[in-house]
């Protein structure tokens, strides 16, 4: 990988990362498929990671369907305004 294309990787994670945090802060819970659906998002959990490394809580929810079983994620606390993404 070049480093134009590192460069370019990481901005993309960081909008991701400001549009997921924004996401739950002003509509609640966040599941895989809507991140996909709504940033292009394809690892909710990656960036769920990154988020509370900077200092967000989020909660985990399993949730379990029929035919199927995935997580929701609920913002819980934003870091100090000096953390924030």
């Amino acid at each position: 990988m070049t480093n134009q294309n590192s460069i370019t990787k990481k901005t993309i994670y960081e909008t991701q990362n400001r549009q997921v945090a924004r996401y739950m802060k002003e509509h609640g819970p966040l599941a895989s498929i809507d991140a996909l659906r709504l940033f292009g998002c394809w690892r909710l959990a990656a960036r769920i990671y990154e988020l509370r490394k900077r200092g967000y809580v989020i909660k985990t929810e399993t949730v379990s369907t029929k035919d199927k079983t995935f997580a929701k994620y609920h913002l819980i606390q934003e870091p100090d305004v000096g953390r924030i993404v």
